[in-house]
């Protein structure tokens, strides 16, 4: 937005140009973290649950920012300060996301929205990897995913842009279709469907019904790509959309699959890819990627150099000899089950290694939660885990229905404490669940811990 001048991002915010900086040119980034506050950016001051973001207005100012956007209360007090920009709205998150759409109208690019039950955040990652290469790509951060962070991505984006990737999450009826309309997705990617979120929601018709709001907010001529056979979704498909079906006997489908290679037929497209990961579910996400890049004009081809999003599902080698599966940041009964698919998949391709696994509570279930917990039982046991360490009172459930060893302890610090003990030389460990049940220390006690205590027997 630096072309732009003070009173287009007042304008295009709605809000209220209060004073103006010393440069006529506008600001070159948004930030709504005032320590983060330097040349050239746009602090937001938002209202957040332990304190009200415009009341740092000046100290953003005194460090150097371009200007504040805030409450008209917090602009006032913020004019004593080192001159800049003050912009005051009445709703300044309102406002941010107005800027927001406004920008993202002013870029030449393509917009892919993306969500799903789980797998959404892989999918957007293999949407980077493939388009990068041929295209301009800007692709959310980590979980810049919310009414917050899905301006913040599109503000970051440059203005030479050609394409935006926007992983959009939900908890409630009504947020994806806000998230929506502040994007404007050409490209609407439904990963898949599955239970999470029941807590708000009760069922999972009302979870596709949330996010087939995606569909809804597509514009004539747009592209809907979704599971091939899910139902629940064939209400909310609309006959002016290219619908693309992903896996089974889709319109995308994968043909082969080698340790190396993956080939695939994308409407009679033949596509073949070069793939350093062999994890069954990132190939299967391959196929929603791969229909995204080709609706923005890229046919995917050569490697596809993925980096993943930390803590979800990252193989990382430590000392010892121990493989650690990350998987702390989120957790439900659809990603466990492909968590534990890639554990016993990784055994099966690694002698000798002791397959464990610590898995925390899978929160916002509602009612049914232990029943998913005790079903979850019965799949780590298929995945031939030796070792189970659970962690919350949910997650104790999972024990129940396993044959094996099991610790079960009541919070991460615990577990982050046990794991040392437990932990030999060349294991194979799994560590995955709900966000708020806090798995990153266990992640951050086995990445610290250097060569494991235990020798094995």
């Amino acid at each position: 937005m630096r072309s732009w001048t003070p009173e287009q991002v007042a304008r295009a915010a709605g809000a209220r140009l209060v004073s103006l900086p010393p440069s006529s040119t506008g600001p070159e980034r948004v930030i709504i973290d005032s320590r983060q506050a330097g040349p050239g950016s746009l602090f937001v001051g938002l209202e957040g649950e332990r304190a009200d973001g415009g009341r740092f207005a000046p100290q953003a100012l005194a460090a150097g920012a371009w200007g504040v956007l805030t409450t008209p209360e917090h602009a006032e007090a913020a004019r004593c300060a080192v001159p800049g920009t003050l912009i005051a709205a009445d709703d300044p998150l309102a406002a941010l996301q107005r800027l927001a759409t406004a920008w993202r109208r002013a870029l030449d690019a393509r917009v892919i929205g993306v969500t799903g039950s789980t797998g959404k955040t892989s999918t957007k990652d293999l949407l980077l990897a493939l388009l990068a290469p041929h295209r301009r790509t800007v692709a959310s951060r980590a979980n810049y995913n919310t009414e917050i962070g899905v301006p913040l991505e599109i503000l970051s984006a440059p203005a030479d842009t050609e394409v935006l990737v926007l992983e959009m999450a939900m908890r409630g009826t009504g947020q994806i279709a806000e998230l929506a309309e502040i994007a404007e997705p050409d490209v609407g990617v439904i990963v898949s469907i599955g239970p999470v979120h029941l807590e708000l929601l009760g069922t999972v018709e009302a979870v596709a019904a949330a996010k087939a709001e995606l569909l809804g907010a597509l514009p004539p001529g747009g592209t809907a790509i979704v599971p091939a056979g899910e139902r629940l979704l064939e209400p909310y498909l609309r006959p002016d959309l290219d619908t693309v079906r992903f896996g089974g006997s889709g319109d995308v489908r994968l043909v082969r699959s080698s340790d190396t290679h993956v080939e695939i037929d994308l409407r009679g497209e033949p596509v073949v890819l070069e793939v350093p990961f062999v994890q069954a579910h990132l190939r299967r996400n391959l196929l929603p990627a791969v229909a995204a890049a080709r609706a923005v004009g890229v046919l995917a081809s050569g490697r596809v150099a993925l980096e993943l999003t930390a803590g979800r599902g990252q193989h990382l080698a430590l000392p010892g000899g121990v493989i650690l599966i990350d998987g702390c940041y989120n957790a439900n009964p659809m990603s466990m089950r492909a968590a534990l698919e890639d554990l016993a998949d990784t055994a099966s391709r690694t002698p000798g290694v002791r397959p464990m696994a610590v898995l925390g509570d899978m929160l916002e279930l509602g009612p049914p939660a232990r029943d998913y917990h005790l079903a979850l039982g019965e799949e780590v046991q298929r995945a031939g885990v030796e070792v189970l360490v659970t962690v919350g009172p949910l997650a104790a459930a999972i024990g129940e229905r396993f044959d094996g060893e099991v610790h079960a302890v009541e919070d991460a610090s615990v577990a982050a404490g046990l794991i040392g003990e437990l932990i030999r030389p060349g294991d194979l460990v799994l560590v995955k669940g709900s966000l708020g049940v806090g798995l990153a220390q266990v992640c951050r006690a086995l990445t610290d811990a250097g060569t494991p205590a235990g020798t094995g027997a």
